[in-house]
């Protein structure tokens, strides 16, 4: 596991610290991501056999839906168990990552995903969110509280 298999924060909370909320990977939007992944493999991999002439296209298929399912398959414990930590100060997330509130310049979304942008331009992913504007929401609330302003 690129983590060193450590899928939940690693870091103290400090004192007076309290974790607002715990942000789980959701089965159901990492099933629903790694299909929409799946169906744009399958399509692109029929694409390029097509404009390379290949009279057996729906080969293409077959492999991108057999690449993405293994991928799926096998990145699934490591991805379901991500958890990430909100605290009234900062972001805890696992392999050790901490991001203070005050230090987040921005929130995006793409599919499931919440991603945290920091003044110093480092960036965290918040995957396989079950209500990924729920994820946002609170995010963008305790950024406020904190002082910080997040586009």
């Amino acid at each position: 596991m690129p983590d060193g298999g450590n899928s939940t924060p690693a870091a103290p909370l400090r004192e007076d610290e309290e974790v607002l909320h715990r942000f789980h990977a959701d089965r159901a939007a990492y099933l629903r991501d790694n299909a929409w992944m799946a169906a744009i493999a399958m399509a692109g991999g029929m694409l390029v056999l097509w404009l390379m002439g290949n009279p057996h296209v729906w080969t293409g298929a077959v492999g991108g839906l057999a690449a993405i399912g293994l991928r799926g398959w096998y990145m699934a414990s490591e991805e379901l168990a991500a958890r990430w930590d909100l605290t009234d100060r900062r972001l805890l997330g696992p392999g050790g990552r901490v991001v203070r509130l005050a230090e987040i310049v921005k929130l995006r979304t793409l599919a499931s995903t919440v991603q945290v942008v920091t003044a110093a331009g480092d960036k965290h992913l918040l995957k396989y969110q079950g209500d990924r504007d729920e994820t946002l929401r609170r995010l963008r609330a305790a950024v406020a509280r904190a002082g910080g302003q997040a586009e």
